[in-house]
């Protein structure tokens, strides 16, 4: 099915930004991208969603590793004794030292799902045959495993922040890459007014969260 997204404004990153743009997807691919009347009248019979805020690429989190393996991502029946936030370093290891296989993959899985709430669609590895259950539940995410960058973080700095602009960079630094008519559609969408939002929290903000076309995050 055909889909447009819509948002006041559209960053697609290497491009000129559009205001109240949009971009279409057909299946796991970008069909068009501009501003929504123009793509409205060329697509009528496509599904309208509406956001508000900015829509970009989706995210690339650079710590995907350290957050899956060196943090506890609690279950919401555990939110009374260990809160909700990922738990990390001392808090971690303590942990650590009796979890069992099934509490392990059980973490990983909702740190994946978190990632997703913050607009990433790419994750950095490595995620190796020598971790085959981490590897699979990678897989399984739809997430994109990708090679670290060359300016990747020491992942010790941020303990379990989940936003992948902690670390410093702007958006087109953040980003997964460009978005491009028949690129596959891995799009984020940030209820914030402007770029220089995202990088004091914005990725908390983060309202819709498309995976290869899928609305995999939803926040309204």
């Amino acid at each position: 099915m055909l889909t447009i997204h819509a948002a006041p404004l559209v960053l697609p990153v290497g491009a000129a930004a559009v205001a109240d743009g949009a971009v279409v997807v057909d299946g796991d691919r970008i069909a068009a991208i501009g501003p929504y009347e123009e793509v409205a009248a060329a697509y009528p019979a496509a599904r309208v969603r509406r956001w508000p805020g900015l829509l970009t690429p989706g995210l690339r989190q650079d710590r995907a590793r350290a957050l899956l393996t060196r943090c506890y991502h609690p279950d919401p029946r555990e939110a009374d004794e260990l809160g909700e936030l990922p738990l990390w370093g001392e808090e971690f290891e303590r942990i650590a030292a009796t979890m069992d296989t099934a509490r392990r993959a059980g973490s990983v899985r909702r740190g994946l799902q978190r990632m997703l709430r913050h607009g990433t669609t790419h994750v950095v590895g490595p995620f190796g045959a020598e971790e085959p259950a981490l590897r699979t539940d990678v897989a399984r995410s739809g997430l994109t495993a990708v090679p670290a960058p060359g300016h990747a973080p020491d992942p010790a700095v941020l303990g379990g922040d989940l936003d992948p602009f902690a670390y410093g960079g702007d958006l087109a630094a953040t980003a997964h890459g460009p978005l491009t008519v028949g690129g596959r559609a891995d799009l984020a969408v940030f209820d914030v007014p402007a770029e220089e939002a995202l990088r004091t929290g914005g990725a908390g903000r983060c309202v819709a969260t498309v995976l290869a076309g899928r609305l995999v995050h939803r926040a309204r």
